[in-house]
C-alpha cells in the first residue's frame, strides 16, 4: 500500500480508537506492575500486541545500560518490523513498514517528545530522579502506554491486518 496523504491523516474509526485505547491501556498494566508483575518497557509493548517478549528483554533500560535509545520506542518500531515487514530475509522493506515507521517516527518527535529528538533512556529518565523511584517509574509507564498507544494507531493506519490486543490473564 502506498503511503497517502489519507492514511496518515484520517480521522480513525470508532473501532480503530478502541483498539488504540485497548493497547495503551494493556502496556500501561504491564508496566505499573500493579495488578500483574512488572514487565519492562520493550516487553510490556510485544505482550501488548502478542508477540514473543524474549528479543525485547534487550531493550529494557535503554539497551540495558541506558546509554542507549528508549526501549519503548525502539519496541514499537520492532513491533512494526515484526508485523508489516517482508518475511523473506532477502526482502526490500515493504511500502506498509516504511510509512509506518515514517509515521511513527514523525508521531513520538512531536507527540511523546515534543519535538525533542533525543530518546537516549538515562537522559529521559534523568529528570524524574532515582530509576527506582515513583516518579521514573510513572514517567516511563506512561511512556511506555503512549508509545503502545502510536504503535497501534500505526498499524491501523498502514497494516492490512493486525493483532487482536487480548485481555490481560491474570494468575
Amino acid at each position: 500500500m502506498a503511503e497517502s496523504t489519507e492514511s496518515r491523516d484520517r480521522p480513525l474509526s470508532a473501532g480503530e480508537v478502541a483498539y488504540v485505547r485497548a493497547a495503551r491501556d494493556k502496556a500501561f498494566v504491564l508496566y505499573e506492575g500493579v495488578q500483574v508483575p512488572h514487565r519492562s518497557c520493550g516487553i510490556a509493548i510485544a505482550e501488548t500486541f502478542g508477540l514473543p517478549s524474549r528479543p525485547y528483554q534487550a531493550l529494557r533500560r535503554g539497551g540495558i545500560t541506558g546509554k542507549g535509545p528508549c526501549g519503548a520506542i525502539r519496541a514499537g518500531e520492532h513491533v512494526l518490523g515484526e508485523l508489516l515487514g517482508d518475511p523473506d530475509p532477502a526482502g526490500a522493506v515493504t511500502p506498509e513498514l516504511r510509512s509506518a515507521i515514517s509515521w511513527f517516527q514523525e508521531m513520538w518527535l512531536s507527540r511523546i517528545r515534543g519535538g525533542e529528538p533525543d530518546i537516549v533512556c538515562d537522559h529521559l529518565v534523568r529528570p524524574h530522579g532515582d530509576f527506582m523511584g515513583p516518579a521514573r517509574k510513572a514517567f516511563c509507564t506512561n511512556l511506555a502506554a503512549e508509545v503502545a498507544a502510536l504503535t497501534a494507531e500505526a498499524l491501523c493506519r498502514f497494516a492490512t491486518s493486525r493483532p487482536p490486543v487480548t485481555p490481560i490473564e491474570t494468575p
